[in-house]
């Protein structure tokens, strides 16, 4: 586990490594060049480079943090891939069951998977579950989503790579949206964000907008119309911080 950079969560956890590419949004996938590098540094976790790999090492981790922490699970892995077992996807799901304190948030690209394990699956309220629609032809994954028992049902759209108009959002309780970055950024546009944002607020939908994206994200920044977006779900009530 270590602490991310990404803007909507403070802890990464990745009890599984590698994934395969599935869709338009996986081009420049961050993950594999990340892994990549980590093999050519020698690092033991990553010797296969980006091959899918279970770690039953790490899936104690949890268990040593003793604050409350937000935990994006596998953000070097998709947990849903067609190569890691069911039976491992239940002793992740015991560890986050176990480590109530703890806020877990999983995010797939693979929903017909996810849907497949659902009922074999204990969903209890610290989970999140949440799917990447990059692109107006994945937005099927949304219907997928919408049947998990998840306490939170989130929508990354990330890399956003076209525009979503009439998007289904019945069942969903936040929505991340950010442009690409790095050298071979796909661009993204204005009009795209500030409509999901005006779907999402005509919906009364937290929306988190993470970044423009680029080559330089920093300098692109994550403002529109110079007010930053940074909304969170209520979970149980409560406003999640």
């Amino acid at each position: 586990m270590a602490e991310s950079s990404i803007e909507w969560t403070e802890m990464t956890w990745n009890p599984s490594t590698g994934c395969t590419k599935i869709s338009i949004g996986c081009a420049n996938c961050y993950a594999e060049k990340m892994a990549i590098r980590l093999q050519h540094m020698g690092v033991e976790k990553y010797m296969k480079g980006f091959d899918v790999a279970c770690h039953y090492e790490e899936l104690n981790t949890p268990y040593n943090w003793k604050k409350p922490r937000m935990i994006f699970v596998n953000s070097m892995s998709d947990l849903f891939h067609e190569d890691i077992p069911l039976s491992f996807i239940q002793n992740v799901f015991r560890v986050m069951n176990e480590c109530s304190r703890h806020t877990f948030q999983v995010l797939t690209k693979r929903a017909e998977v996810l849907e497949r394990y659902s009922a074999f699956l204990n969903w209890t309220p610290n989970i999140w579950m949440g799917v990447t629609v990059e692109h107006s032809n994945v937005t099927h994954r949304i219907n997928k989503l919408r049947k998990i028992p998840a306490a939170i049902r989130f929508l990354s759209i990330e890399p956003m790579l076209s525009a979503m108009p009439s998007l289904d959002l019945l069942g969903i309780n936040w929505v991340i949206v950010g442009g690409e970055s790095g050298y071979n950024a796909r661009p993204i546009r204005e009009s795209w964000v500030i409509d999901i944002q005006r779907q999402c607020e005509n919906k009364s939908i937290p929306f988190f907008f993470k970044q423009w994206g680029g080559r330089n994200k920093k300098a692109t920044g994550n403002q529109i119309d110079g007010e930053v977006f940074h909304q969170l779900p209520v979970c149980n009530g409560a406003q999640v911080i």
